[in-house]
Formats: C-alpha cells, sequence, structure tokens
C-alpha cells in the first residue's frame, strides 16, 4: 500500500510538470488522419509514469534489492529511453524492434525468464516472444485517450492481487507500483485527455507487465494450468493485437508498419459508442479476463482447460464480430 500510495501520488504530481516540459520541447502529438485527437497533446506523460514507478521502489522498496529487480529496472529503464526516442524522432518499426531486443537481454542475464520448457533454448526463444509481444501489444493499445493505462491499470490490480494471495513480493511491489503510476495518470489521461503518454509511457508499461507476468508464481498449482494466468491477465492487449495482424493480414497490410484506426477501441467507436464508452467497455473485458485468472489459479487440469478452450472461443468470436464491423462509420455524437 505504501507503494502504491507512493507512485499514486508521485505521478499525480509528475505529470502536470511533464505537461510542461512537453509544451517547453516541442513535444507534442500533431492530430493527423489516423488519430483520434482533433487538438496538439503534449507527448510526455510517460517520462511521469516512469519516474512515479523508479522512485517509489527505490524509497519503500529497499528489502527487495534483489539482482532481478535490478534486471528489470535497467530493462524498463533501457525501453523508456527507447521510447522516449521513437517519441522525439519516429524511428521505423524494424529498429524499434531491434533496440528492445536488448532489454530482453537484460532480463534474461538477471535471471527473469520463462521456466516452462526443459530445453534451455526453447525458454529464451519463449521469453523474447512473450516479452516482445507484450510489449508491443500494449503500445499498439495506446490509440485512445486513457486506454492504455486503464488497460494496464486493471492488470496490475490482478497482479497485485495475484501477488498477496501466493505471498510473492517481489511481483507485488512491482505490480502495485505500476498500479499506482497508472491511476494517478489516468487523472489527466482520461477523456478528454491534457497529454499522453507516448511510446515513452506504453513501451515502458509494456515490458514490466510482461516481467511481471514472467515473475508469477503459483507453486500450489501445476505449469501446466499456471502459464495461462498471466496471459489471461494480460487477455485485452493480447486480443486487440491478435485482432489488428489478423485484420491487416486479410486486406494485404503489413500488420507492424501500416497504421490505422482499426483496433477494437476504434471498432466499438464505429459500432456507435463514444470514446469513453468504448474505453469502459475494455476496462470492463480486461476485468473479465482477470476474474478467469483468478479461477484459474486454483482450476484443475480440465478445468483449465474448459476455461483456456472457452476464452478462446469467445475471443475468436469477438475478432469475428469485429471484423465485421465497417472501418469508416460516423461515430456517436455526445460526450467523447
Amino acid at each position: 500500500m505504501l507503494i502504491f500510495g507512493a507512485a499514486l501520488t508521485l505521478a499525480l504530481g509528475a505529470t502536470p510538470l511533464a505537461r510542461r516540459l512537453a509544451f517547453h520541447t516541442n513535444m507534442v502529438d500533431q492530430p493527423s488522419g489516423r488519430k483520434f485527437h482533433a487538438n496538439p497533446t503534449p507527448l510526455l506523460g510517460g517520462v511521469a509514469i516512469y519516474v512515479a514507478v523508479i522512485l517509489a521502489i527505490l524509497l519503500f522498496g529497499q528489502r527487495f534489492y534483489v539482482s532481478q529487480v535490478a534486471g528489470i529496472v535497467i530493462g524498463a529503464t533501457l525501453i523508456s529511453f527507447l521510447g522516449f526516442w521513437d517519441d522525439r524522432h519516429a524511428l521505423p518499426a524494424w529498429f524499434k524492434l531491434l533496440g528492445q531486443a536488448a532489454p530482453v537481454v537484460v532480463l534474461i542475464l538477471t535471471g527473469v525468464q520463462i521456466t516452462a520448457f526443459g530445453v534451455p533454448a526453447l525458454n529464451i526463444i519463449a521469453t523474447f516472444v512473450w516479452v516482445l509481444f507484450i510489449t508491443n501489444a500494449v503500445n499498439f493499445l495506446d490509440n485512445m485517450d486513457g486506454l492504455s493505462a486503464g488497460v494496464a491499470a486493471v492488470a496490475s490490480a490482478f497482479f497485485v492481487l495475484l501477488a498477496a494471495l501466493s505471498n510473492q513480493y517481489l511481483v507485488g511491489i512491482l505490480a502495485a507500483a505500476l498500479l499506482g503510476a497508472c491511476i494517478g495518470f489516468l487523472a489527466y489521461n482520461f477523456n478528454p485527455a491534457s497529454i499522453f503518454m507516448g511510446d515513452t509511457g506504453s513501451l515502458f508499461l509494456g515490458f514490466l507487465l510482461a516481467a511481471v507476468g514472467i515473475k508469477l508464481r503459483f507453486p500450489g498449482n501445476v505449469p501446466a494450468v499456471t502459464w495461462m494466468i498471466p496471459v489471461l491477465v494480460l487477455g485485452v492487449p493480447v486480443l486487440d493485437t491478435s485482432l489488428v495482424i489478423i485484420s491487416r493480414l486479410r486486406r494485404g497490410f503489413n500488420p507492424f508498419t501500416t497504421a490505422g484506426k482499426d483496433h477494437l477501441s476504434h471498432r466499438l467507436v464505429y459500432l456507435n459508442f463514444t470514446r469513453r464508452e468504448a474505453v469502459l467497455i475494455i476496462y470492463l473485458l480486461g476485468g473479465a479476463y482477470g476474474m478467469l485468472a483468478i479461477f484459474v489459479t486454483q482450476a484443475s487440469i480440465v478445468e483449465a482447460l474448459v476455461v483456456a478452450a472457452a476464452t478462446l472461443l469467445a475471443s475468436a468470436m469477438i475478432i469475428w464480430r469485429m471484423e465485421q464491423v465497417p472501418l469508416e462509420v460516423r461515430e456517436k455524437p455526445g460526450p467523447r
């Protein structure tokens, strides 16, 4: 609670300062055809999130200073700097992906990696795939006011709860710091947003959430069940990215270099929901995935497989339904 409160307070105080700095340094996101905002908006919210999380851990997490915490913090710092550089200079997609590999190497060298497979090489490959996928999925999700920060807050809240249930202090402090920082930032980022987190924040959040998912352990259950838990907690970014990849491939576009209003949030707006309604619906979807994750912690292998199959089917139906939505529909008038 102390780390959560510290991160919340720091984010509430640092975000207005980041907003002023963004205007002073011209770090401003300009409106364009593929974006929903109509006015120039400062981009340095991610710096406030980074400062809030790191300072909260440094100030109140002394008893947890171990090599793995250092590895996670160093990796998150590297990827946050990469995001800042991208916000400043608009890096090509291949360079961003290449730059994201270095923080993953830091994680692996400090012992933060998937251990589900008996072959070390497979564990390393799985770690790269998981961290890079979740990092970029959260980055892709940052496409509407309050969306990425809110989904990260929901996921962090479930990680805090899961850590508390299994007495995992390392996961708990990281998730609590993330939760506090995201809620503090949301005070300024929820629609209508006065500041965006930019890639500085979205890559940082995605990387930390992926690392927390790796560190989560449930010794009372078997790996054949527990691997599903972090995937379910992060079900919204997984679903959104899967939808975008499938949709763009079906339409003949490169899913990683093409940008557009074809995410889950955009399609909900095209279904005549307001932007606020679309974001809140996605928050609820994240909560539903999280509740399934809590159930799976106590599930048998058969029960977990049933949940996995049902969730996969429901997610596939959502993707199918969203793919039927025309991508050029006027949004509903009213509160944005």
